[in-house]
């Protein structure tokens, strides 16, 4: 019960820096002069940022398991994020995309590690 509760207190932290992210590139999309592929790089970095953040508070959360906490954190997003390519638009991954969803399993699982590590100091202290 405890790793579903910190899992979605991952989901929760993922969602809130994507909204934030969301916001921020969509106002300087409006009021600059840059264009979508200008921001393909920025977007990236930002949910690599969201993932392991998403991690690192899921991991603060459990104060155990970082490993698996990461790991199902990042597999649920991944698994969501298929469903809306798929059953949505259509559209299976690309090659890149699953580099990148790998890339968001491995980043999520070592924001969980540090988070439990984190997580466990507070405890002996």
């Amino acid at each position: 019960m405890k790793t579903a509760v910190s899992v979605l207190y991952g989901w929760m932290g993922i969602f809130v820096v994507m909204l934030v992210a969301s916001i921020i590139l969509t106002l300087l999309l409006r009021f600059t002069s840059l264009g979508e592929s200008t921001l393909e790089m920025a977007t990236l970095f930002i949910s690599f940022i969201a993932l392991f953040t998403g991690g690192l508070i899921a991991g603060l959360k459990a104060k155990h398991k970082g490993i698996l906490v990461g790991a199902i954190t990042s597999l649920l997003f991944t698994f969501v994020v298929f469903c809306y390519r798929f059953l949505g638009l259509h559209l299976s991954f690309s090659v890149v995309e699953l580099v990148n969803h790998g890339a968001y399993i491995l980043l999520a699982m070592f924001g969980a590690i540090i988070g439990v590590n984190l997580s466990s100091g507070e405890e002996s202290a």
